[in-house]
Protein backbone atom coordinates (compact mmCIF):
# COMPACT_ATOMS: atom_id res chain seq x y z
CA UNK A 1 0.00 0.00 0.00
CA UNK A 2 1.15 3.52 -0.89
CA UNK A 3 0.22 6.79 -1.67
CA UNK A 4 -3.10 8.35 -0.11
CA UNK A 5 -4.33 5.40 1.39
CA UNK A 6 -1.59 4.31 3.43
CA UNK A 7 -1.69 8.14 4.77
CA UNK A 8 -5.18 7.96 5.61
CA UNK A 9 -4.54 4.22 7.35
CA UNK A 10 -1.89 5.34 9.23
CA UNK A 11 -3.69 7.93 10.35
CA UNK A 12 -6.74 6.03 11.19
CA UNK A 13 -4.13 3.74 13.49
CA UNK A 14 -2.91 6.98 14.76
CA UNK A 15 -6.40 8.25 15.98
CA UNK A 16 -7.60 4.62 17.47
CA UNK A 17 -4.38 5.20 19.99
CA UNK A 18 -4.47 8.86 20.83
CA UNK A 19 -6.90 11.07 20.64
CA UNK A 20 -7.66 14.69 22.49
CA UNK A 21 -11.00 15.12 24.35
CA UNK A 22 -11.84 18.25 25.38
CA UNK A 23 -8.36 19.35 25.03
CA UNK A 24 -7.16 16.40 27.27
CA UNK A 25 -4.89 13.24 25.50
CA UNK A 26 -6.73 10.69 26.23
CA UNK A 27 -7.16 6.54 24.80
CA UNK A 28 -10.03 6.84 22.21
CA UNK A 29 -12.92 4.03 22.57
CA UNK A 30 -13.73 4.32 18.76
CA UNK A 31 -11.99 1.17 16.94
CA UNK A 32 -12.30 -2.44 15.62
CA UNK A 33 -13.30 -4.96 18.05
CA UNK A 34 -12.47 -8.11 15.92
CA UNK A 35 -10.78 -11.02 18.16
CA UNK A 36 -11.96 -9.59 21.51
CA UNK A 37 -13.85 -12.06 23.86
CA UNK A 38 -17.10 -11.14 24.53
CA UNK A 39 -18.42 -12.44 28.47
CA UNK A 40 -21.62 -14.04 28.44
CA UNK A 41 -22.57 -14.46 31.90
CA UNK A 42 -25.17 -12.08 33.70
CA UNK A 43 -23.80 -9.37 35.33
CA UNK A 44 -24.72 -8.40 38.65
CA UNK A 45 -26.52 -5.75 40.58
CA UNK A 46 -26.54 -3.98 43.33
CA UNK A 47 -23.85 -3.41 46.00
CA UNK A 48 -21.06 -5.52 47.30
CA UNK A 49 -18.11 -4.31 49.10
CA UNK A 50 -16.98 -1.50 47.47
CA UNK A 51 -18.45 -2.29 44.32
CA UNK A 52 -21.85 -0.28 43.05
CA UNK A 53 -22.63 -2.53 40.21
CA UNK A 54 -25.53 -0.36 39.35
CA UNK A 55 -23.29 3.05 39.34
CA UNK A 56 -20.50 0.95 37.52
CA UNK A 57 -18.01 1.55 39.69
CA UNK A 58 -15.74 0.51 42.57
CA UNK A 59 -14.70 3.22 45.08
CA UNK A 60 -11.87 4.04 47.88
CA UNK A 61 -12.41 6.35 50.68
CA UNK A 62 -15.29 8.32 52.01
CA UNK A 63 -14.92 11.43 51.44
CA UNK A 64 -17.82 13.97 51.02
CA UNK A 65 -16.36 15.30 47.36
CA UNK A 66 -16.79 12.77 44.47
CA UNK A 67 -13.93 11.75 42.35
CA UNK A 68 -15.32 9.72 39.27
CA UNK A 69 -12.38 8.53 36.85
CA UNK A 70 -13.37 6.00 33.67
CA UNK A 71 -9.97 4.66 32.84
CA UNK A 72 -8.91 1.11 30.87
CA UNK A 73 -6.11 -0.52 32.35
CA UNK A 74 -4.16 -0.93 28.98
CA UNK A 75 -4.71 3.12 28.07
CA UNK A 76 -1.15 4.37 28.04
CA UNK A 77 -2.59 7.53 28.72
CA UNK A 78 -4.78 6.77 32.25
CA UNK A 79 -1.15 5.33 32.98
CA UNK A 80 0.55 8.63 32.51
CA UNK A 81 -2.44 10.39 34.29
CA UNK A 82 -1.72 7.83 36.97
CA UNK A 83 1.69 8.03 37.50
CA UNK A 84 1.26 11.80 37.94
CA UNK A 85 -1.45 12.32 39.86
CA UNK A 86 -2.26 8.93 41.82
CA UNK A 87 0.01 10.34 44.87
CA UNK A 88 -2.48 13.17 45.09
CA UNK A 89 -5.65 11.25 45.05
CA UNK A 90 -4.12 8.73 47.65
CA UNK A 91 -3.57 11.35 50.06
CA UNK A 92 -7.24 12.67 49.31
CA UNK A 93 -8.47 9.35 50.04
CA UNK A 94 -6.34 8.40 52.97
CA UNK A 95 -6.91 11.43 54.55
CA UNK A 96 -10.79 11.84 53.61
CA UNK A 97 -10.85 14.35 51.46
CA UNK A 98 -12.30 12.29 48.50
CA UNK A 99 -14.54 9.18 47.51
CA UNK A 100 -13.06 8.17 44.66
CA UNK A 101 -15.15 6.01 42.17
CA UNK A 102 -13.05 4.20 39.31
CA UNK A 103 -15.19 2.95 36.32
CA UNK A 104 -13.27 0.20 35.10
CA UNK A 105 -13.84 0.28 30.55
CA UNK A 106 -12.53 -2.66 28.80
CA UNK A 107 -12.81 -0.98 25.30
CA UNK A 108 -8.70 -1.59 24.70
CA UNK A 109 -9.18 -5.43 25.09
CA UNK A 110 -8.90 -5.26 20.66
CA UNK A 111 -5.35 -3.98 22.00
CA UNK A 112 -4.37 -7.70 23.94
CA UNK A 113 -3.90 -10.15 20.98
CA UNK A 114 -6.94 -11.92 22.16
CA UNK A 115 -6.31 -11.96 25.77
CA UNK A 116 -9.53 -9.79 26.92
CA UNK A 117 -6.61 -7.94 28.97
CA UNK A 118 -8.69 -4.98 30.00
CA UNK A 119 -11.74 -6.98 30.37
CA UNK A 120 -10.10 -9.10 33.01
CA UNK A 121 -8.03 -6.50 35.15
CA UNK A 122 -11.50 -4.87 35.34
CA UNK A 123 -12.77 -7.88 36.80
CA UNK A 124 -9.91 -8.53 39.12
CA UNK A 125 -10.08 -4.73 40.44
CA UNK A 126 -13.58 -5.61 41.37
CA UNK A 127 -12.50 -9.42 43.09
CA UNK A 128 -10.55 -6.76 45.59
CA UNK A 129 -13.46 -4.46 45.72
CA UNK A 130 -15.23 -7.52 47.15
CA UNK A 131 -13.09 -9.36 49.10
CA UNK A 132 -10.68 -6.76 50.50
CA UNK A 133 -12.53 -3.23 50.05
CA UNK A 134 -9.81 -1.48 51.73
CA UNK A 135 -7.39 -1.88 49.10
CA UNK A 136 -9.01 -0.90 46.24
CA UNK A 137 -6.76 1.91 45.70
CA UNK A 138 -3.69 -0.12 45.76
CA UNK A 139 -4.54 -2.35 43.43
CA UNK A 140 -6.23 -0.02 41.11
CA UNK A 141 -2.40 1.65 41.22
CA UNK A 142 -0.98 -1.64 40.98
CA UNK A 143 -2.72 -2.17 37.59
CA UNK A 144 -0.36 0.97 36.48
CA UNK A 145 3.12 -0.59 37.72
CA UNK A 146 4.73 -1.83 34.70
CA UNK A 147 1.83 -1.36 32.86
CA UNK A 148 1.76 -4.02 29.84
CA UNK A 149 2.19 -2.36 26.65
CA UNK A 150 -0.91 -2.36 23.94
CA UNK A 151 -0.78 -5.20 21.39
CA UNK A 152 0.80 -7.26 24.13
CA UNK A 153 -1.04 -10.09 25.69
CA UNK A 154 -1.32 -8.19 29.29
CA UNK A 155 -0.89 -9.82 32.50
CA UNK A 156 -1.86 -13.54 32.94
CA UNK A 157 -4.62 -14.24 35.22
CA UNK A 158 -1.69 -15.62 37.55
CA UNK A 159 0.24 -12.25 37.48
CA UNK A 160 -3.34 -10.14 38.27
CA UNK A 161 -3.74 -12.22 41.21
CA UNK A 162 -0.08 -12.29 42.37
CA UNK A 163 -0.14 -8.30 41.94
CA UNK A 164 -2.63 -8.24 44.77
CA UNK A 165 -0.67 -10.96 47.25
CA UNK A 166 2.28 -8.71 46.57
CA UNK A 167 0.61 -5.47 48.31
CA UNK A 168 -0.81 -8.20 51.41
CA UNK A 169 -3.71 -8.28 49.57
CA UNK A 170 -6.34 -11.27 50.29
CA UNK A 171 -5.51 -14.06 47.39
CA UNK A 172 -8.28 -13.22 44.55
CA UNK A 173 -6.77 -16.26 42.23
CA UNK A 174 -9.62 -18.26 43.01
CA UNK A 175 -12.56 -14.85 42.51
CA UNK A 176 -10.68 -14.56 39.40
CA UNK A 177 -11.18 -17.47 38.03
CA UNK A 178 -14.90 -17.51 38.44
CA UNK A 179 -14.96 -13.82 37.23
CA UNK A 180 -17.37 -14.41 34.54
CA UNK A 181 -20.08 -12.04 35.85
CA UNK A 182 -17.72 -10.05 36.92
CA UNK A 183 -16.09 -9.30 33.27
CA UNK A 184 -19.67 -9.11 32.10
CA UNK A 185 -20.30 -6.34 33.86
CA UNK A 186 -17.73 -4.32 33.13
CA UNK A 187 -18.15 -5.10 29.31
CA UNK A 188 -21.29 -3.77 29.61
CA UNK A 189 -19.93 -0.52 31.19
CA UNK A 190 -18.03 0.05 28.14
CA UNK A 191 -21.31 -0.21 26.15
CA UNK A 192 -22.83 2.17 28.26
CA UNK A 193 -19.90 4.65 28.29
CA UNK A 194 -20.75 4.60 24.01
CA UNK A 195 -23.71 4.82 24.06
CA UNK A 196 -24.79 7.44 27.25
CA UNK A 197 -26.07 9.38 29.14
CA UNK A 198 -23.32 9.20 31.91
CA UNK A 199 -24.94 9.74 34.85
CA UNK A 200 -23.53 10.39 38.42
CA UNK A 201 -25.57 10.33 41.50
CA UNK A 202 -28.68 10.47 39.57
CA UNK A 203 -27.73 13.58 37.22
CA UNK A 204 -26.82 14.20 33.49
CA UNK A 205 -22.75 14.87 33.63
CA UNK A 206 -21.86 14.00 29.94
CA UNK A 207 -23.14 12.60 26.45
CA UNK A 208 -21.41 9.84 26.51
CA UNK A 209 -17.42 8.93 27.73
CA UNK A 210 -15.29 9.86 24.58
CA UNK A 211 -12.08 8.45 25.81
CA UNK A 212 -10.02 7.63 28.96
CA UNK A 213 -9.16 8.75 31.57
CA UNK A 214 -12.45 10.56 31.95
CA UNK A 215 -12.13 12.55 35.52
CA UNK A 216 -14.66 14.92 37.02
CA UNK A 217 -14.75 15.99 40.37
CA UNK A 218 -17.96 16.57 41.79
CA UNK A 219 -20.05 16.20 38.26
CA UNK A 220 -17.42 18.89 36.60
CA UNK A 221 -14.61 17.15 34.16
CA UNK A 222 -11.34 18.14 34.43
CA UNK A 223 -10.12 19.31 31.49
CA UNK A 224 -6.50 20.17 32.23
CA UNK A 225 -2.92 18.76 31.54
CA UNK A 226 -2.70 14.91 32.77
CA UNK A 227 1.10 15.56 33.10
CA UNK A 228 0.59 18.69 35.52
CA UNK A 229 0.11 17.52 39.48
CA UNK A 230 -0.41 21.29 40.56
CA UNK A 231 -3.35 22.09 38.21
CA UNK A 232 -5.07 18.53 38.83
CA UNK A 233 -4.54 19.39 42.63
CA UNK A 234 -6.09 23.21 42.16
CA UNK A 235 -9.01 21.70 40.06
CA UNK A 236 -9.36 19.17 42.73
CA UNK A 237 -9.26 21.85 45.77
CA UNK A 238 -6.48 20.79 47.79
CA UNK A 239 -4.01 23.41 46.88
Amino acid sequence: MSGPRRVVRLAAVAVLAIAVTAGVASCALLGGNSNVPVATAKPPTGTDGAVGFDGGFVSAGTGSKKVDIWFDAMCPVCGAFEKTNGGTLSSAVTDGSITLRLHPLTFLDRASNGTGYSTRAAAALVCVGVHDSHHVLDYYQALFTNQPEENSNGLTDKELAKRATDLGITDISGCIDRSGPYQAWAQANTTRSLSGPITVDGRKVLDTIQGTPTVLVNGKQYTGSISDEKEFASFLGLK
